[in-house]
């Protein structure tokens, strides 16, 4: 047997240690990860399913930023506490929802935005007309009513993606009568989950498109009432989202609104929304108390809170 000195055995160890680290040291850095794609500067992994990009025809609808989706503002198979037979269309103003009733108990519900023309909306309707890509004139009450916002499109605007009418349009009539009510897509993403200073029912176009193509014609349209709402969806829901302003499509998208955003844990639960409001122009949502019960998300690169008031929110006058 080889006896090795102690101070040698230490030596040993030590030249052993820094051959390790010498060669740890030439080794090759692991590659940095490869980027994430894009699609509409949207990275992949966040897209929501059912608002990706869609190629329709001559004309490209982009992708729905998730920010905008957050919440119940995104189309979703629910359980139906309604009334409506199957194959009704249900439109609660209110809660900012439609409603396609499904013959196994299940509905698929849409988050909208409600115009001016849409929050008088009562009763019910038929529809008598589907349309692609619908033009779009003022009628003369909108004329008349705001000459400095419709007049500019008096002559109408034709079918495409600056039509404010969206990649899809559901004509509503009475008899065989025009109601001038529509249900429809829009360019503002924005005003889903909101009430809107034009416009009747809009949908965000993908939605639009998903709605049209399981619609017939001759379907049923059912608006529920407020008192209706309340007891369906709950004090907290009947009462989403803000009154936005007038939308410019050449200022660009506004953010998101946070009380659009209402968290999925209150739908369906109206005992849970008892005492739980918004409080105004703020982003957070409060008991009667005061406690914070949930926080709002803002975007990850925000840069400063995203205030609710109609004048936050308003296009800059330039």
């Amino acid at each position: 047997m080889i006896v090795v000195p102690f101070g040698a055995r230490i030596a040993f160890r030590a030249l052993g240690l820094c051959a390790a680290l010498s060669l740890a040291a030439c080794a090759e850095p692991p590659p940095p990860p490869e980027p994430e794609a894009m699609i509409d500067n949207v990275p992949v992994s966040r897209i929501v399913p059912g608002y990706g990009r869609i190629e329709d025809g001559e004309y490209v609808l982009p992708v729905v930023p998730p920010d905008y989706l957050a919440g119940v503002n995104r189309r979703a198979v629910v359980a139906y506490r309604g009334e409506q037979p199957p194959g009704t269309i249900e439109v609660d103003p209110h809660a900012k929802f439609l409603y396609l009733v499904e013959g196994d108990g299940t509905a698929i519900r849409y988050p909208i935005a409600v115009g001016r023309e849409g929050e008088g909306i009562r009763g019910s309707f038929t529809v008598r007309r589907k349309a692609e890509w619908p033009g779009w004139t003022p009628t003369a009450n909108m004329l008349r009513r705001e000459p400095e916002i419709y007049g500019p499109f008096r002559n109408g605007v034709p079918g495409g993606p600056e039509s404010p009418l969206g990649a899809r349009a559901l004509y509503l009539y009475r008899g065989s009568a025009d109601s001038y009510y529509r249900i429809h897509g829009t360019n503002d993403l924005s005003s889903i989950g909101n009430s809107g200073s034009a416009g009747c029912i809009r949908l965000f176009n993908q939605d639009a498109i998903d709605l049209y193509d399981r619609v017939d014609g001759g379907a049923r349209v059912v608006i529920r009432s407020y008192e209706d709402s309340v007891r369906i969806e709950g004090p907290l829901m009947a009462e989403r989202g803000v009154q936005l302003p007038p939308f410019y499509r050449g200022e660009g998208q506004r953010p998101p609104v946070p009380q659009a955003m209402v968290p999925e844990d209150y739908y369906g639960n109206p005992a849970a929304q008892a005492g739980v409001a918004y409080i105004p122009d703020a982003t957070d949502i409060y008991s009667e108390d005061g406690t914070m019960l949930r926080p709002a998300v803002l975007p990850e690169d925000a840069a400063a809170p995203i205030l609710s008031s109609a004048e936050a929110l308003a296009p800059a006058q330039g």
